[in-house]
């Protein structure tokens, strides 16, 4: 099975992602657990010139196709053989994070990102989507706080950067993808205190494996 979350800064994924692998290897299933950007060795290259706060003048254009980039080969090395291998996918961002930052946010195309998508990577889709969901200035203070505190690099912080208006967008359209593909997303409050988030996300995810 292939498990994405989602979510605009400050949601937790990071966090939860961790919980969820460790309740799931309780249950003895065995998961990869993975992000974009950076889950390959290029990809952790292609990350830092991405999330570089120097980098604030990239060209949306530009920023795309480093994403896709980073995802060709992180579909080739990672995502493809752990599923082939009979694992579970965890991943933290996966391709509904590029339409939502460089379509919604960044203005893109959003049918031109999905066709790149469906040419380059035959529209690789997760079988269940975490969208965790809070407001955008509620998740933009949790980031800066952490990155104030040292808990996030600030080498990574270009998103965290962007006006409150933009992570408005991306927040707006997570919601609009979930809406469309109710069969894949689950929003999941991310507004409370991590353990109920946990909770709810445990409770989804048991409820797929039953139908497994």
């Amino acid at each position: 099975m292939f498990i994405t979350l989602e979510g605009g800064e400050g949601a937790g994924k990071t966090t939860q992602i961790v919980h969820l692998a460790g309740w799931l290897a309780e249950r003895g299933i065995t998961c990869t657990r993975t992000r974009e950007p950076g889950g390959t060795l290029l990809g952790r290259a292609i990350r830092a010139v991405l999330l570089d706060p120097e980098n604030a003048g990239m060209a949306p254009a530009t920023e795309l196709l480093l994403y896709m980039a980073d995802r060709s080969e992180h579909i080739r090395q990672v995502i493809t053989p752990a599923l082939a291998a009979g694992r579970t996918v965890l991943c933290d961002r996966f391709f509904d994070a590029t339409v939502v930052y460089q379509g919604f946010a960044r203005g893109l195309a959003s049918d031109w990102i999905l066709r790149l998508h469906e040419l380059v990577f035959a529209g690789m889709t997760p079988d269940l989507t975490l969208l965790l969901d809070l407001p955008a200035e509620v998740g933009l203070a949790r980031a800066r706080r952490q990155l104030e505190k040292g808990d996030r690099p600030t080498a990574e912080s270009r998103f965290e950067d962007e006006a409150l208006a933009f992570h408005q967008r991306v927040r707006e359209g997570y919601l609009q993808l979930a809406r469309q593909a109710p069969e894949r997303f689950r929003v999941i409050d991310a507004a409370r205190d991590e353990s109920r988030v946990k909770e709810d996300i445990r409770s989804v995810v048991e409820v797929r494996l039953r139908r497994l």
